[in-house]
């Protein structure tokens, strides 16, 4: 099958012939129909964090089932599954305690085990796989763990939003913050996860929504998502303005960029008693600076993973909002791809002002 391989870290992604498994007992074959371009691929493409090499990139896609193994019970050939790099045991404190999205297992249980032939491979060379889906590839071979089965009348390369930034930004918001109606919202950063959890407050009934960006047309975007207000990072002040468009300070702020000044910024534009959420992945070893004092007013600095997501739960949940229309997904969609044109896509990520590139196989 042809795939997007990462040879060296940093680099670009090169379209080559990679050989795949048959499925294990618990494992599932899907043809892939369609794979986001997120900003976390990019992260490791440019080396701000690590992974081995050679690797399959990709991790929010959604395709058709081809082939179960023995002891599969949740899917069957023929389904439509969105896939989530959430892969869960189902059995450790975490997965117990409803925190499928920190798994202690996922990373060795979920895995082919020493002896076992890869999943992925080129010429007898092993390809490892990337955070469980290795994605930007014409087929995938995923632990059933790793996926969730979806109407079929929802088009797939919207699923694929689903599968990453859309379920990590309403996640953020229904489940990490849990923002309540009436409440006030600021995000930060407008790409395809700051654009969902601009959704996300809308749909959880946040009365004022306060997008920030550098680009006007991300801004544009967010005014039709959701957004009250819109404020442009390049020219405005963003904490100056939203203590002045809020009156002090929001209730809950959302970090959706991955940078230590954005980060630092969401706590700063608090109100007393306020949550801010750091959404996106900011660089290893690189420390986030808060003002130790402003703790006594009860403000909180917070982290998400994946949206705190239960993807077997949230998943098809979302699919019903855009079924019905309350998530809206067509607008997020910048352009759709081919495989081979997967770097020109990261390219135009760089330049901040697409929200989301999608390959449709």
């Amino acid at each position: 099958m042809k795939a997007a391989v990462l040879n060296s870290i940093p680099g670009q992604l090169d379209i080559e012939e990679v050989d795949i498994g048959v499925p294990g007992p618990h494992e599932v074959l899907i043809r892939t129909a369609a794979a986001g371009l997120c900003h976390s691929d990019l992260q490791f493409m440019e080396g701000n964090y690590s992974f081995p090499c050679p690797a399959v990139l990709g991790h929010e896609s959604a395709g058709v089932v081809e082939e179960v193994g023995s002891l599969v019970r949740h899917v069957e050939p023929g389904d439509h599954v969105i896939t989530c790099l959430s892969a869960f045991c189902g059995h450790c404190s975490q997965c117990t305690d409803g925190h499928l999205s920190l798994c202690e297992n996922k990373n060795t249980e979920l895995v082919r085990q020493p002896g076992e032939p890869p999943r992925l491979s080129r010429g007898g060379e092993v390809v490892n796989q990337f955070l469980h889906l290795s994605s930007f590839a014409e087929k995938m071979l995923v632990h059933e763990q790793a996926l969730v089965k979806i109407d079929r009348s929802m088009p797939l390369d919207r699923a694929a939003l689903i599968g990453c930034g859309v379920t990590t930004g309403l996640g953020a918001v229904f489940r990490t913050a849990q923002v309540a109606p009436g409440e006030t919202v600021a995000v930060i950063g407008c790409g395809g996860i700051g654009l969902s959890a601009v959704q996300g407050a809308r749909i959880a009934g946040a009365n004022r929504i306060i997008a920030i960006d550098m680009a006007g047309s991300k801004l544009e975007l967010a005014r039709q998502l959701g957004a009250t207000h819109v404020i442009n990072a390049g020219s405005d002040d963003p904490v100056e303005a939203v203590r002045q468009l809020t009156g002090g300070g929001v209730h809950h702020s959302f970090e959706a960029v991955g940078l230590k000044g954005t980060a630092e910024q969401a706590f700063q534009m608090l109100r007393n008693g306020g949550q801010a959420t750091v959404i996106g992945m900011i660089p290893i070893r690189t420390k986030v600076e808060i003002l130790g004092s402003e703790l006594l007013l009860e403000k909180t600095l917070t982290g998400s993973m994946l949206g705190s997501n239960q993807f077997r739960t949230d998943m098809p949940r979302f699919v019903d909002m855009y079924l019905d229309g309350r998530l809206r997904l067509d607008e997020m969609m910048s352009k759709t791809i081919g495989l081979d044109e997967v770097n020109d896509g990261f390219a135009d990520m760089r330049t901040g002002e697409v929200a989301r590139s999608v390959i449709v196989f």
